[in-house]
């Protein structure tokens, strides 16, 4: 909970430098929230435009949000862990605790799907084999490729799952 606490916190914090920066325009540094947030054609262009000549500065105020939340993204993405927070680069310790075959992995797979109705997402793969987040997606991709699942959005959620045509 307070590492929650402190990406919010991260968050207001890069939010309000966002608009203060944007205020800027009135002393003639238009486009500084835009350099800030990672877009720097777009903060060039401000910059000499005067904020594209006070629209696009406006404007800005409504998008300044979805700037940060973008910027954020791209930062997570670059210190390796997913927009959700999981790491993308597995350590060395979890992928020595457990390691099943590939034909183990699939077949721990298809019993998964199986209690579910032939239908599969990621993280259910992952709580029902204990494998890591990268060996079943990449084993569910292969079970894809050779036809033996198909790809489906959940109604609900928009996850994507995969569907085990023949348990269904």
């Amino acid at each position: 909970m307070n590492n929650e606490n402190e990406i919010t916190k991260e968050h207001q914090d890069r939010l309000l430098v966002s608009y203060i920066l944007s205020a800027a325009w009135f002393f003639g540094l238009g486009g500084l929230h835009r350099l800030y947030n990672g877009k720097i054609a777009t903060g060039l262009l401000w910059l000499f435009t005067g904020g594209v000549f006070g629209f696009g500065q406006f404007l800005d105020l409504f998008f300044i949000p979805d700037m940060v939340e973008g910027q954020e993204q791209r930062l997570r993405l670059k210190a390796g862990v997913s927009p959700l927070g999981v790491p993308i680069h597995e350590s060395v310790v979890a992928s020595e605790v457990y390691r099943p075959t590939k034909d183990k992995l699939m077949v721990q797979l298809i019993e998964a799907a199986e209690l579910r109705e032939g239908m599969l997402n990621v993280t259910q793969g992952v709580k029902a084999t204990g494998a890591s987040f990268t060996e079943v997606e990449t084993t569910l991709r292969e079970m894809l490729k050779s036809g033996y699942v198909r790809l489906d959005n959940d109604p609900v959620t928009g996850a994507v799952t995969y569907h085990f045509h023949e348990l269904g």
